[in-house]
C-alpha cells in the first residue's frame, strides 16, 4: 500500500505564497520577485499564475538573504551558485570514475 504524502511533508511540494515567504524570512515581497525575475528561484505558479514556494525553495532563498547581507550583489550569488554546481558535478564525476579518471596522464 503506497503511503499518502501530505504537501507539508513534502519539502518540494510548493505552497507557499509570496506574502507567506516574504512574512517567514523577514523580506520584502518584491525582492522574491526579483529573484524570480533574475532566475536565482523559479517558483512554480498556481493555476491563476500567483508565485508557489517549496520549503526547499525557501531554504535557498534564506541562503541568498544571507549572502546578500554578507555584500554579495545577486550577480555575484549567481555566480557563487554556479561555480557550486559545477563543483558538485565535478564530485559527482569523480565517484562515477574514480580519481584515476580525472588524474592527468603523463607520457
Amino acid at each position: 500500500m503506497t503511503r499518502f504524502e501530505f504537501p507539508f511533508e513534502n519539502e518540494h511540494a510548493a505552497i507557499y505564497s509570496v506574502g507567506q515567504v516574504a512574512e517567514m524570512l523577514g523580506v520584502q515581497p518584491a525582492f522574491l520577485r526579483r529573484l524570480d525575475n533574475e532566475n536565482l528561484i523559479q517558483p512554480a505558479r498556481s493555476e491563476g499564475g500567483q508565485r508557489r514556494y517549496s520549503q526547499s525553495q525557501i531554504q535557498a532563498v534564506q541562503r541568498i538573504v544571507g549572502l546578500t547581507s554578507e555584500g554579495l550583489n545577486l550577480a555575484g550569488v549567481r555566480r557563487l551558485l554556479t561555480l557550486e554546481n559545477q563543483v558538485r558535478a565535478l564530485e559527482q564525476q569523480i565517484r562515477e570514475f574514480g580519481e584515476d579518471a580525472v588524474q592527468p596522464q603523463f607520457e
